[in-house]
């Protein structure tokens, strides 16, 4: 008798990265430090920006969004990935698991529209300077960030609605670290047809379109570098840009060599440990990407622990004087 979904099972198998008992506290601090490195960097980028109004500006608006979503897509996998080697207990439910795929959708989604958004920010800046604070208004980059999470929120909602419809059979075990809508689809027994038309157009449309839209940005951007006279003006213009690049390329290149990787190999276990290149690693550099080379968010984190010193040390003085 065919299994069904709400009636034959009520939970998967994470297998994560690897089944080895003596491997698992070494990957449980590996993951623990990373986790808290992404959150506390992300932090950080996040309360400077608010901080320093010298930082109200487009470029730091979509800058502190990016890594909100950096903090929602870790924090989407990372702590069940956590709990189970801890617990030593490989079980997800049915329920947790259509629930961490919706949000990773979601939160990698919109990290691929912001970075899009934070291109076609770059473009306005140095292809049109003088109208930069009209066109980048505070409407339109509150446009820019809302469209992008409309757009994710349907896309996500779409795909697991498709993964509901699937039945699945005895064979729960997912080889990965988190719930991979690709993996749940190859463990599904009935038809799984529309659910990979909906994942090859959506790759093609929300994941390639936003690729097209920065490649066309950049195009633009260089072709205006390249008209500017002096070299001093050439390296200014592309030294803002150096940072985002940087992010792009990370983001895009580990993502298509997870892809690349699991086609060349057909193995699980080698995309799931490729896929920690852009769900943990990419979200934990963006911060240091940013702040290393940023004058501005460098010294708007030197004065936000500066002024967490001073508390501190006022804290402290008053603790002694009671």
């Amino acid at each position: 008798m065919e299994l069904g979904n709400l009636t034959g099972f009520s939970e998967f198998l994470l297998l994560g990265l690897s089944e080895e008992p003596e491997l698992q506290p070494l990957i449980f601090g590996l993951f623990l430090s990373m986790y808290l490195i992404t959150v506390l960097g992300n932090l950080l980028i996040i309360m400077a920006i608010s901080s320093d109004s010298h930082l109200h500006t487009p470029m730091y608006f979509f800058l502190s969004n990016l890594s909100l979503v950096d903090i929602c897509v870790t924090s989407t996998i990372i702590p069940k990935m956590l709990w189970n080697i801890q617990t030593q207990n490989k079980v997800i439910t049915y329920e947790g698991c259509i629930t961490q795929m919706y949000f990773f959708l979601l939160f990698s989604g919109l990290d691929n529209f912001l970075l899009t958004v934070m291109a076609y920010d770059r473009f306005v800046a140095i292809c049109h300077p003088l109208h930069y604070t009209v066109i980048m208004n505070p409407r339109l980059c509150g446009l820019l960030v809302l469209v992008p999470w409309i757009m994710s929120v349907l896309h996500s909602l779409l795909q697991c609605l498709v993964v509901l419809r699937l039945t699945f059979c005895t064979d729960l075990e997912i080889p990965h670290f988190f719930c991979e809508i690709k993996q749940m689809v190859l463990l599904a027994c009935s038809d799984t047809f529309l659910n990979n038309m909906v994942m090859y157009f959506a790759a093609g449309l929300l994941g390639g379109g936003p690729l097209v839209g920065i490649l066309y940005s950049y195009s633009k951007i260089v072709s205006s570098i390249w008209g500017i006279p002096s070299a001093q003006g050439k390296y200014k213009a592309f030294s803002t840009c150096v940072s985002h690049l940087s992010v792009v390329s990370l983001f895009y290149g580990t993502a298509l060599g997870v892809y690349l990787s699991s086609a060349v190999t057909h193995s699980s276990h080698s995309s799931a440990a490729a896929s920690v290149m852009y769900t943990v690693v990419t979200p934990m550099l963006n911060p240091f990407i940013y702040s290393l080379r940023n004058k501005d968010i460098k010294r708007a984190l030197k004065r936000l622990l500066g002024m967490a010193v001073m508390k501190g040390r006022l804290v402290l003085g008053l603790k002694k004087c009671t």
